[in-house]
């Protein structure tokens, strides 16, 4: 079986932060990212920066909307998910790849991302990282 897609490259990556000023402060002042945008709608406290043409998303942990994203250890990981950029795929192929390989599908959404909103797979590799398969936009995100 051959891979449903083609890869584009990295999308975006969520960082977990605990104190969003700080996190400003060294993401714009010190990195020169631009600022993107944020969807509190989703109840979460999210800012995501523009680093050339990917986004860095930075989870405040300490939002209540974050609960599911805090390590479960004091000091343990920051990084909460790796979105990879694809081509265009058909979602039926894809769960079917994904399947004829033994890799569980954690969820499905359609939400934003650096090439705008587009259907996501969530999955995790052989070592608990999760990965987000995210096909092109389907519309604008409004950059």
């Amino acid at each position: 079986m051959t891979v449903p897609f083609t890869l584009v490259g990295i999308d975006h990556v969520v960082l977990l932060v605990d104190d969003m000023e700080k996190a400003l402060a060294f993401y714009y002042d010190v990195l020169g990212c631009v600022q993107g945008y944020s969807y509190p709608a989703l109840g979460m406290e999210q800012v995501w920066v523009w680093a050339g043409a990917a986004l860095i998303v930075l989870w405040d942990t300490t939002h209540p909307g974050a609960a599911h994203a805090v390590p479960p250890v004091a000091g343990g990981r920051n990084m909460d998910h790796l979105c990879i950029a694809t081509s265009p795929f058909a979602p039926d192929a894809l769960r079917a790849h994904l399947a004829a390989h033994g890799i569980k599908i954690d969820r499905e959404a359609v939400h934003g991302g650096a090439r705008g909103v587009g259907h996501s797979f969530y999955i995790f590799d052989p070592f608990g990282n999760k990965l987000e398969i995210k096909g092109p936009a389907e519309y604008a995100d409004g950059r």
